[in-house]
């Protein structure tokens, strides 16, 4: 079996998990490619030195593996699907924090995980991820996102317009912070926290939510997924934040930003006796009473 193994940094609560994992793998024969600044980490920090095949500091350099593992939270796992790309590689979040809806595999769980995936016994789910097309290069050459795309103002700035258009049909000018334009995978993020609705992993839709606009009136909408919008945004200031997840860069205003299902998903590693609805309950608490 080959895996890569993708992280950043974490704290010492994680440093006794770090060791069992490559103990694991090692005593599978595991062939191990690292990404190289995570493995200098790991030397200077946590003090382990893991015996691996090979190197990887660019999507470019990812060898073929098996599975690619994402030690860290959600954010470690969004940049990891940047060096998956459209390879199909799966991808396995291990979570060395507290919370994590991608990075879902505790500390705790670990041991027991490991077991069910060298013994094959796993899901592999598929996620849509959202393309983003405008005629200026916005960010790099993975013009991707799992969780959301948003625009919204760069400063303390008065609020900004976006022009609004389904498959070239107007649908409204919204005079707010920001839009956020969501996969079903990131209505538990971004669009969540600004009051967006939560959907199941498996919906076909693209979801709508505006940041704090001034017409109250002004919801969420879902929209099937086979539709393409259109971003026009305007204001003040003269420039916008446009954003893919974590990754940030500043646009002129006018720029023409079209926004539609990517052609390729990202392929995550599930366990068995996992689901969206235990998830639900285990992260952010449903059904739990202080009182009890």
């Amino acid at each position: 079996m080959q895996v890569a193994i993708f992280g950043k940094s974490f704290g010492d609560i994680f440093y006794e998990n770090c060791n069992q994992l490559f103990d694991y793998l090692h005593k599978k024969k595991t062939r191990i490619f690292i990404f190289k600044p995570f493995y200098d980490f790991l030397l200077k920090n946590v003090e382990i030195e893991p015996e691996v095949a090979g190197f990887f500091s660019s999507a470019e350099e990812l060898p073929r593996v098996d599975m690619l593992f994402s030690i860290g939270g959600d954010g470690t796992f969004l940049e990891a699907v940047t060096f998956v790309r459209d390879s199909g590689i799966p991808i396995v979040g291990i979570n060395s924090g507290r919370l994590g809806f991608l990075a879902d595999i505790s500390r705790d769980e670990l041991p027991a995980a490991l077991e069910e995936i060298e013994q094959g016994r796993y899901k592999v789910k598929e996620l849509s991820l959202l393309q983003v097309t405008s005629p200026v290069d916005l960010i790099g050459d993975f013009n991707f996102a799992l969780n959301e795309f948003a625009v919204h103002k760069q400063d303390s700035s008065s609020m900004i317009t976006i022009h609004t258009y389904l498959d070239d049909e107007y649908l409204n000018s919204y005079w707010a912070d920001g839009l956020i334009v969501s996969t079903p995978t990131g209505s538990t993020a971004y669009s969540l926290s600004v009051g967006g609705p939560i959907m199941h992993p498996a919906s076909q839709g693209i979801i709508i939510t505006p940041i704090a606009p001034h017409n109250l009136t002004v919801r969420p909408l879902v929209v099937p997924d086979n539709m393409e919008l259109t971003l026009k945004v305007e204001g003040r200031g003269g420039k916008f934040l446009a954003s893919l997840d974590s990754r940030s860069v500043v646009v002129e205003e006018g720029t023409e930003l079209r926004i539609k299902k990517a052609g390729f998903p990202i392929r995550i590693v599930e366990r068995t006796d996992q689901s969206f609805y235990s998830t639900l309950r285990n992260k952010l608490m449903w059904g739990a009473d202080r009182r009890n």
